[in-house]
């Protein structure tokens, strides 16, 4: 039996919102806790993995040193690349617990945020280096980006056309978006992409209704 405080980050307000990336790092969560493990809290934060003053980074940590328990990732790129901000917080005597490599030593842990970092300087050497090629070629940037958000909005709103029944059945019993998402897992409704229910995804699926 283990005591765990998890620790989700996103990079952006956008995917915060939509429950984009979070709902890939709780099922990640959900699949790694043993029966006998206990989840004490969980603190989210919207903030770029570039930038060390996470507010609720520290008051996760705080938690992790107040109850010696130990602080859950579901990937270390979501808690940083650097090796140094890594290696920091294992110097203060925190003990990290990450979902995709389960079980790993410190020692590996410090190898894998090496690899994260150097991964970090190869991802921004190739993405100035397009932008770079694009800008030469006269592409407007930008443009794929909006044409991508504009798709996933319809994506999402077909799908909670096919989900509206199940969806203005769930609201007329229940009072909030966690108690209609526990009922869509304990039903086995899958989400769109074959996931699990969160309260986030929920209201995302009832406001794209709302608002076409």
């Amino acid at each position: 039996m283990v005591d765990y405080v998890v620790y989700y980050r996103v990079s952006t307000e956008r995917q915060g919102r939509s429950g984009l990336g979070l709902d890939a790092q709780r099922s990640m969560v959900e699949r790694f806790l043993g029966p006998n493990d206990t989840l004490l809290a969980e603190f989210t934060e919207i903030q770029s993995g570039k930038r060390d003053d996470r507010q609720q980074l520290w008051k996760a940590i705080n938690l992790v040193k107040k109850t010696k328990s130990k602080l859950l990732l579901p990937k270390l790129d979501r808690f940083s690349r650097k090796v140094s901000f890594i290696s920091g917080i294992i110097d203060q005597g925190v003990e990290l617990e990450v979902c995709e490599h389960p079980g790993v030593s410190t020692f590996f842990l410090h190898l894998l945020a090496c690899f994260a970092e150097e991964e970090r300087r190869q991802i921004s050497e190739r993405t100035r280096a397009a932008l770079a090629e694009a800008k030469r070629r006269g592409v407007k940037l930008g443009q794929n980006g909006k044409r991508l958000a504009e798709q996933r909005a319809k994506d999402r709103l077909q799908f909670a056309r096919q989900i509206k029944p199940h969806l203005d059945a769930a609201w007329a019993d229940t009072a909030s978006a966690s108690e209609v998402a526990r009922y869509f897992n304990q039903i086995g409704l899958p989400t769109a992409n074959g996931g699990r229910w969160h309260a986030q995804t929920v209201l995302n699926y009832t406001r794209a209704l709302s608002d076409s």
